[in-house]
């Protein structure tokens, strides 16, 4: 599945994180690096408390966890000869929260959850600033993504001007009302709406009577890119006459094609 790799710097040691759909992991490889003496995942595991806690998240956010393979390892657990690594859990258990991947950033990851919980085992001050950084890292993600979001929505605003003024020049009749000229504008909107989301705004609106914003308020950072596009192209297609059934499917089908191409682009990945 697809990720992406991140690192980050806690109290002078370099931490690898990935993050993937199914949720961020950290490198606890690297975080040994930051532990005085020796000291090996291994050991970590071989603690009752340790298995218990993993059991636990397991239980919370794994469906498919093997319960009997985890009842034999908690049977063992604590006892001098007991020895677990983290393949062998992975294969007894079928657990999601650890995992050791080969390659550039290869090594133990463990889910956020439980590298924090690990992050004790180096030290409390080291986990707290873990967390901190980690955070760090997230807040911006998000401000990117953010900032992204908001470009589009001011280049679809903008572009909805082209669109407005190419319905004034070829759609209204001469003298029209304020309130007949809107009708007429929010018509047009509509098009766009429907041939990008499959739905009207009022139609949206009575499927989240408890949402504030309207549709595009809540569109993706894909589906605004499109929309900026098709106020464009519809504007050109209403200024060659085109009838606004023909121009529907003109949009929809230029619509599907273009997320489409976004939906598979590495650089709008590279924005989430």
């Amino acid at each position: 599945m697809p990720k992406k790799t991140h690192v980050i710097e806690v109290q002078g040691t370099a931490i690898a994180v990935t993050t993937a759909p199914e949720g961020d992991y950290i490198s606890l490889t690297d975080m040994l690096k930051a532990k005085d003496g020796d000291f090996f995942i291994s050991d970590w595991l071989r603690n009752r408390n340790t298995v218990e806690f993993l059991g636990i998240w397991e239980s919370v956010y794994n469906p498919d966890f093997n319960y009997g393979g985890f009842a034999t390892i908690r049977s063992q657990a604590g006892l001098n000869s007991y020895k677990l690594s983290v393949k062998e859990w992975v294969a007894q258990t079928n657990a999601i929260g650890l995992r050791a991947t080969a390659g550039r950033y290869g090594g133990t990851y463990a889910h956020k959850d439980i590298a924090f919980e690990f992050g004790m085992c180096i030290s409390p001050e080291f986990k707290v600033y873990l967390v901190r950084e980690f955070q760090r890292l997230k807040d911006a993600e998000s401000d990117r993504l953010r900032l992204g979001w908001n470009l589009q929505r001011t280049l679809a605003k903008v572009n909805y001007r082209i669109h407005t003024d190419a319905i004034k020049e070829s759609l209204l009749p001469a003298k029209v009302s304020k309130a007949q000229a809107a009708a007429v504008y929010a018509n047009e909107a509509d098009l766009l709406n429907v041939a990008l989301f499959g739905k009207t705004a009022r139609e949206w609106r009575a499927e989240n009577p408890d949402v504030e914003g309207n549709i595009r308020d809540h569109a993706t950072l894909e589906q605004l890119v499109v929309l900026s596009n098709l106020e464009s192209l519809n504007s050109v297609l209403v200024r060659q006459k085109f009838p606004q059934s023909e121009r529907l499917l003109k949009l929809n089908g230029i619509a599907i094609v273009q997320m489409r191409s976004l939906l598979a682009s590495t650089s709008m990945k590279r924005l989430r």
